[in-house]
């Protein structure tokens, strides 16, 4: 009894003038761990007579019980004053003077598709258009069937799509238009936007799609896109492409070098394709063009009477235009940069290089 005493006290003893939690830990190992003091001493239980282990045992449990108690006690008041002198060293003197604070202080700055989109929605904005939002989640209808895109139109092979499997949604299973996917174009929006609106209107709609595509310098599986719609009486592929260079010229500040081509989307008619002269190489051929110097930028088209239909529009009365913008692509182009993966990269350094908070 006399030497679990003297074990109690200079483990006392040693425990108070550690600092440290590592310390603290080891000394608690050198007692009560699988070879320590106290283990040692429970070990011989079984060479006492059975008086020695009644009287003896409970002693020694104690012993070890109170070890570990004033161990995590210990443990506990040492995190308390790591945490304390933390906050003292990081506390921040709001007295100082803001020329103090802009030398010592670090400013975030916006990532450059939100500038662009900023500048897009003011200038959208400006000229009557409202801004929509909608789920990154979609079900077929929307982002298909709505869309003029039936389960057997080959336009669904044109998007490599990342689907959702729910063996328990037998509702989607056995439902047309239920299964679940991630968006691979804001068009799903136009949808939304013109099942909740009453012609006239327009809007744009920007948000993160997602395809299942082979990335490089001009392609990513997570990109961005800004739709937009305008549905009224009489609109024309005029209106449609007065819009388009408005745009462009607003935001690269000069006028840019278009072409406007042919091209086939199941949700317009007639469909164009609107390309620009590429910014980064002047035309000459680079990895962002492919080497042919123009850059596939704005998909549009009128939009397709059986769209207008799904969107509870009469095609007899209304008729409107639709494009998409790619704005991983724009921003490329506005700001010289030639990998779109830079985009993606969430490297602090990339970012810190446009506008400041």
């Amino acid at each position: 009894m006399v030497d679990l005493e003297k074990i109690k006290e200079k483990f006392l003893a040693a425990l108070l003038v550690l600092t440290k939690e590592a310390e603290v830990l080891n000394l608690k190992s050198e007692y009560v761990g699988k070879n320590g003091v106290v283990s040692e001493i429970l070990k011989s239980l079984k060479d006492m007579n059975a008086d020695e282990r009644k009287a003896f045992g409970p002693k020694a449990n104690e012993l070890k019980d109170f070890i570990q108690d004033q161990s995590t006690m210990r443990l506990a008041s040492i995190e308390v004053l790591e945490i304390n002198k933390k906050l003292a060293e990081d506390r921040i003197d709001v007295s100082l003077t803001e020329q103090i604070q802009v030398k010592t202080i670090k400013h975030g700055g916006f990532h450059p598709r939100t500038l662009i989109q900023q500048e897009i929605e003011d200038i959208f904005l400006s000229m009557g258009f409202d801004v929509l939002d909608g789920p990154h989640i979609e079900d077929e209808f929307h982002n298909f069937e709505a869309l003029n895109i039936p389960s057997d139109h080959p336009a669904r092979d044109m998007q490599d799509t990342f689907w959702f499997h729910d063996p328990h949604d037998t509702e989607a299973k056995d439902k047309i238009g239920k299964k679940r996917l991630l968006r691979s174009h804001t068009s799903t929006i136009q949808v939304r936007g013109m099942l909740g609106r009453k012609p006239p209107f327009r809007f744009i709609a920007p948000g993160i799609v997602f395809r299942s595509e082979r990335t490089d310098a001009s392609h990513e599986m997570v990109f961005t896109q800004l739709e937009g719609m305008m549905i009224g009486k009489d609109i024309s592929v005029a209106n449609l492409i007065y819009f388009m260079k408005t745009i462009l010229k607003e935001i690269f500040k000069k006028d840019v070098e278009v072409r406007l081509r042919p091209g086939y989307f199941p949700f317009v008619e007639p469909g164009f394709e609107l390309d620009i002269r590429c910014l980064i190489c002047e035309g000459k051929g680079c990895s962002v063009c492919k080497q042919i110097g123009w850059v596939e930028l704005l998909p549009c088209g009128m939009v397709h009477p059986n769209v207008l239909k799904a969107g509870g529009i009469d095609p007899e009365v209304f008729n409107g235009f639709a494009f998409g913008l790619g704005l991983d692509r724009l921003v490329m182009m506005k700001y010289g940069i030639d990998d779109i993966r830079h985009l993606q990269s969430g490297d602090l350094r990339f970012n810190s290089q446009f506008k400041l908070f």
